[in-house]
C-alpha cells in the first residue's frame, strides 16, 4: 500500500455500460491515459468495502433523497491473494458529498485497529495529521450509533491522466457483488450480484473539469450519465430497503 493521500476533493460522474461497450471505451482511452500503477499491468485490482449506517439506513436515504450535504463511513480493503490478518492495512474513510463535489478523508489502520475502532470505539493511536479525521469519525460513530450494514466488492480497472490531465481518473468496475449477512471483511466469500453480470460501472473523476476529448468521446458513443450508488443498489438487492429505480441524469 502506498503512502495515502489523507483527503481530496473531486467531481465524480458515473455511467452504466455492458462489457462489450466498456472494452471499446478502454481501448480508446489508452490513447490518452495510462493504467493505474498501483494495479497490475492493466491497472486492475480488487476492492472490498464494509459500509456503516444507522439502524434505519440514514445514509442510504440521504443519498436517495438527494440531500446536498451527506456523508458515509466505510472500511476499504484492497484485496490480494494473501489471507487478511490483524496486521493487514486497510483504509477507514469518510466519503462526503457537498453539492456536486465529492470529498474523502481517510486514515490507514491495521485490520484489527479498524474493526476495534468502528465496532467498539477503541481509539487507535495515530499521528497528529490523522487526528482530525479520527475525531470526525468518532463523532459520526457516536452520534448516529453506526453499525456494519453491507459489504460490496468488485474488480476495478483504473486509468490515470497524463501531464495534460493530471487530476483525471477513469475506472471500470465489474463483477459487482454484495453481502448483507456475512459482514466479515476478511471473508473471501463472493456474495451475490448487485447488478447483472454483464454490467460495468464507469466512473470519471476529475479535480476541476472533464477534458474536451473525453466529453466528446462520451457524447459520440451515447454513453448515458446515471445516478447510481453501489451501496444503495446492494441494499435494494438485499431487500433491506424498498427498491427504487435510478433515473438517468
Amino acid at each position: 500500500m502506498s503512502t495515502p493521500i489523507r483527503s481530496f476533493n473531486r467531481y465524480e460522474l458515473k455511467y452504466l455500460l455492458d462489457h462489450e461497450s466498456a472494452r471499446e471505451v478502454i481501448e480508446r482511452l489508452k490513447d490518452y491515459m495510462s493504467p493505474d500503477a498501483y494495479g497490475d499491468k492493466q491497472g486492475s485490482y480488487n476492492l472490498t468495502s464494509l459500509y456503516y449506517d444507522t439502524e434505519n439506513f440514514r445514509f442510504y436515504w440521504e443519498k436517495v433523497e438527494g440531500i446536498k450535504f451527506r456523508r458515509k463511513l466505510r472500511i476499504r480493503l484492497y484485496e490480494s491473494t494473501k489471507k487478511v490478518t490483524d496486521k493487514t492495512k486497510v483504509f477507514v474513510e469518510i466519503k462526503q458529498r457537498l453539492n456536486r463535489v465529492t470529498q474523502k478523508r481517510r486514515v490507514v489502520l491495521t485490520f484489527k485497529e479498524a474493526m476495534d475502532f468502528c465496532n467498539d470505539l477503541k481509539i487507535p493511536k495515530v499521528g497528529k495529521d490523522d487526528l482530525p479525521v479520527i475525531e470526525e469519525m468518532i463523532h459520526l460513530l457516536k452520534t448516529h450509533d453506526l453499525k456494519p450494514q453491507c459489504i460490496t466488492s468488485y474488480q476495478r480497472q483504473a486509468f490515470v491522466g497524463d501531464e495534460k490531465d493530471p487530476g483525471l481518473r477513469v475506472t471500470f468496475d465489474t463483477n459487482l457483488r454484495y453481502r448483507k449477512e456475512d459482514l466479515d471483511l476478511s471473508s473471501k466469500k463472493m456474495g451475490d450480484f448487485m447488478l447483472p453480470a454483464d454490467r460495468c460501472v464507469m466512473e470519471v473523476k476529475v479535480n476541476d473539469r472533464i477534458p474536451y476529448w473525453l466529453t466528446e468521446f462520451v457524447a459520440d458513443h451515447n454513453i448515458k450519465l446515471m445516478r447510481i450508488s453501489k451501496y444503495c443498489t446492494a441494499l435494494e438487492e438485499a431487500e433491506a430497503v424498498p427498491r427504487l429505480n435510478y433515473q438517468f441524469a
